[in-house]
């Protein structure tokens, strides 16, 4: 571009592609203009429309965003709680945005977790494994059933550390490939889900980033109690799927269990809260 900004391309010639991308160039233009937060911005075509679509192919181009993965910065308590009001400002940005193909599946959809266990198979035997199974069984049976009494909207789905960016003008949130229709709190699991790392602490550090949110998007009372399940069910899914993934895909076993360590020492974590107790945590943790 003529102002020096840097670009992406992407195209898909898959079927499903299609309904992904104009979820995801939909979701960026409504997003534009939003503050306390950076999303990368669409180029429009020569003819104005956010994609292209082409008998066999179809894609899109965005703006790079300039910045460190959240991964591989020093997360620091105040780091994270400004992650949290960035991804707090996000969802209320998303929350007016009814969008295309908002509702296609996706497998890291809240609504297919129940079936996830179909893939324990897949799973190394022991404490994991245990882990995994009693989280899911959680969820299933008093989770699942309360996340229709919480609010919904188009959500991003994926806040992780690799899409959660620290740049110069703030908190940056890219990729948005798994976005859809969902519990608002979602994404707050999803993000929180990924920084329980510290024993020492109730909720393993994910404090702060849950104190941030909160103080921008303040949690009903049913959504603090289901917050912890939440998190823990997304640990286990993220387990599942990466497991069965790493089988059928041997040769990129490594990059597809790149978040897998942390998942499981994440959930071991938590695990060992009572539910009276995960509750009391997160109430501590808000302002």
């Amino acid at each position: 571009m003529l102002n020096g900004d840097r670009l992406i391309l992407k195209t898909s010639s898959r079927p499903e592609g299609r309904d992904s991308f104009r979820f995801q160039v939909a979701a960026l233009a409504g997003l534009e203009g939003a503050s306390g937060f950076a999303a990368p911005q669409i180029v429009r075509t020569s003819g104005g429309t956010l994609m292209f679509e082409e008998e066999e192919i179809c894609g899109y181009l965005q703006t790079r965003l300039p910045g460190v993965q959240l991964h591989q910065a020093n997360a620091t308590p105040d780091v994270l709680y400004l992650v949290g009001q960035a991804l707090g400002r996000l969802s209320l940005a998303l929350e007016p945005l009814k969008l295309p193909a908002m509702h296609r599946p996706v497998l890291w959809h809240v609504g297919c977790w129940p079936r996830l266990m179909q893939l324990e198979e897949h799973l190394p035997t022991g404490a994991v494994a245990d882990s995994v199974r009693l989280a899911m069984s959680n969820y299933v049976e008093i989770i699942e059933p309360q996340l229709r009494e919480v609010g919904w909207q188009v959500t991003h789905n994926d806040p992780s550390p690799f899409n959660t960016l620290l740049t110069d003008e703030g908190v940056a949130f890219i990729d948005f490939g798994d976005g859809g229709w969902g519990p608002r709190i979602q994404d707050l699991a999803i993000a929180a889900s990924h920084v329980v790392t510290d024993p020492s602490l109730a909720l393993g550090g994910a404090e702060n980033l849950i104190a941030g949110y909160a103080s921008v998007c303040p949690l009903s009372a049913l959504e603090a109690k289901l917050l912890v399940g939440l998190i823990k069910a997304r640990q286990s899914a993220l387990i599942l799927i990466n497991y069965w993934r790493a089988g059928l895909f041997p040769a990129e076993a490594a990059y597809i269990k790149k978040n897998v360590a942390r998942a499981e020492r994440g959930l071991a974590i938590l695990s060992a809260l009572g539910g009276g107790e995960a509750e009391m945590a997160v109430h501590r943790a808000v302002p």
